[in-house]
């Protein structure tokens, strides 16, 4: 049963997420004809009460997830009670992701100014300054220099337990081998929930919606494990949702580390199988 009372009778859509294409594929010097699956990516409009808010590439499935987690994680609107209702629009060009929100919610929204076109690679398209760009992230503007926290021997487990375990989870990246993923994991390394986009803000954004309508609840033993880098964005959207550990299986970025330090974040990069990095 879903923890919230949304209106979405019609999120689904019907648009594959791969399709199968013929490739020559060369191996030994040698070349070979074979089908390979390729990953779909579809344009996918947020509109907020009638007003286009954001486009971007993205994975057409959980758009349900992806329009509550977006709006949680971009503080479109302080919790999953200001989103009145969900529909989904097929067009001829891609997605439209309508989304009626409160009349507060709308406020907010207009205050930030933006109207923008995302991409799967970038999580800052559309900011109109610098200052908007970087709203919330310059603590106190110094760097944190303190130094990272030690783990429990059982949180390392955990963590080793969860990525060796992640490639499982990713029905679609075994397919095409393009697909980002967002899991999250209990404090005994368990992945109790994944979602899969061409994004990884995406990814992140669909788990954050997913969460939302479960009955997981965040709490500090608990992680959020990313295929990707830990980027600022990712990390001040794991931030915006409550979530105190990040593990991420490439590498951070120095920001990103600041902010996971300023904000009491733990965060874990290059966690691969048999061993990981912690960072704050």
């Amino acid at each position: 049963m879903l923890k919230h009372n949304i209106m979405a009778a019609d999120t689904a859509v019907n648009m594959p997420t791969a399709q199968q294409q013929q490739v020559l594929r060369c191996s030994n010097n040698s070349l070979t004809t074979v089908m390979d699956d390729i990953a779909e990516e579809t344009a996918v409009a947020l509109i907020y009460n009638g007003i286009s808010h954001v486009v971007m590439m993205s994975t057409p499935s959980d758009l349900y997830d992806l329009a509550i987690g977006f709006s949680l994680s971009e503080k479109i609107v302080n919790d999953v009670g200001e989103i009145l209702d969900i529909s989904v629009t097929e067009q001829e060009l891609g997605v439209e992701l309508n989304i009626t929100v409160t009349s507060r919610a709308v406020w907010r929204l207009k205050q930030q100014r933006r109207n923008m076109t995302g991409r799967t690679g970038c999580g800052l398209c559309g900011a109109e300054s610098l200052q908007q760009a970087m709203k919330n992230q310059r603590i106190n503007g110094q760097r944190s220099k303190q130094p990272p926290r030690e783990l429990s021997e059982f949180t390392n487990l955990a963590i080793q337990k969860a990525v060796t375990r992640l490639q499982a989870h990713q029905p679609l990246q075994q397919l095409t081998g393009a697909i980002h993923g967002a899991a999250w994991c209990d404090e005994n390394g368990n992945i109790k929930l994944i979602r899969e986009d061409i994004g990884r803000h995406n990814a992140l954004d669909k788990l954050i919606g997913a969460i939302s309508a479960s009955n997981i609840v965040i709490n500090h033993s608990s992680f959020l494990l990313i295929s990707s880098r830990a980027s600022y964005e990712m990390v001040s959207k794991a931030q915006a949702a409550g979530i105190t550990m990040l593990i991420a299986v490439s590498a951070p970025t120095a920001f990103a580390i600041n902010i996971a330090k300023n904000t009491n974040m733990t965060l874990v990069g290059f966690a691969r199988n048999g061993r990981h990095t912690i960072y704050s």
